[in-house]
């Protein structure tokens, strides 16, 4: 009897020992923080993705040739050949420079399209081809869109070479960047400096004159 009263005041003792541990842990390490030292505010990222090459630029360099093979996701909807049948979307040829929505006559736009307005320029081609339910919503064109830029300016190339169109943008120069610390080019420097002026004479003949040279100028062996 005496032993199990002893084990059970030494298991009573340590659960007393262990809550007391327990209390000044929490007090010493609390892990709610009550207030912040400082704050660290990160600098905020510009939202603006390079975009790449303007339509102008991507015009200039891309291949109707290419847009062709792109087209091939059109052909399911249109035809492009010149008097081709109107399938579920209209026949595209010579659709650069019509009116948006009027190119087909006698074709079933939808109102969203036929109420657009404007001219299928290269910028309104470009996005429609980006998304036709952004450019117009409420069209029937359940086609998503071209994500690439460059398929998009090839598609145009070839609706352009079957049908015609608007004289392509010219593409924007690119601008010269002045580079600080750019090396002075022939005739620039910093220009004559102080002093008397050197006679010609004097001057060729200090050219050919041999120049001292340091007791303690050690030559280095470049291994030429």
């Amino acid at each position: 009897m005496s032993n199990t009263n002893t084990i059970f005041g030494w298991v009573l003792a340590s659960g007393i020992v262990a809550l007391g541990l327990n209390s000044v842990s929490d007090k010493l390490f609390s892990s709610e923080v009550e207030e912040f030292g400082y704050v660290i505010e990160a600098a905020e990222e510009d939202g603006a993705a390079d975009s790449g090459p303007d339509l102008a630029t991507l015009l200039a360099s891309g291949s109707a040739a290419a847009g062709e093979g792109v087209f091939a996701k059109c052909s399911a909807c249109h035809t492009i050949a010149q008097g081709g049948a109107a399938g579920i979307g209209p026949n595209l040829y010579g659709v650069l420079g019509a009116g948006i929505g009027a190119h087909a006559p006698g074709f079933a736009y939808s109102s969203a399209l036929a109420g657009k307005g404007g001219t299928w320029d290269y910028e309104a081609m470009d996005a429609w081809l980006t998304s036709p339910r952004a450019f117009a919503n409420g069209t029937k064109m359940s086609f998503a869109g071209l994500s690439s830029a460059e398929d998009r300016a090839n598609v145009i190339l070839y609706m352009r070479e079957n049908g015609g169109g608007p004289a392509l943008p010219e593409p924007t120069a690119a601008e010269a960047v002045d580079v600080e610390g750019e090396l002075d080019g022939a005739g620039e420097g910093p220009g004559q400096t102080e002093g008397a002026p050197v006679d010609p004479a004097e001057a060729v003949g200090a050219m050919g004159s041999e120049q001292p040279v340091s007791e303690d100028t050690t030559l280095v062996n470049t291994g030429d």
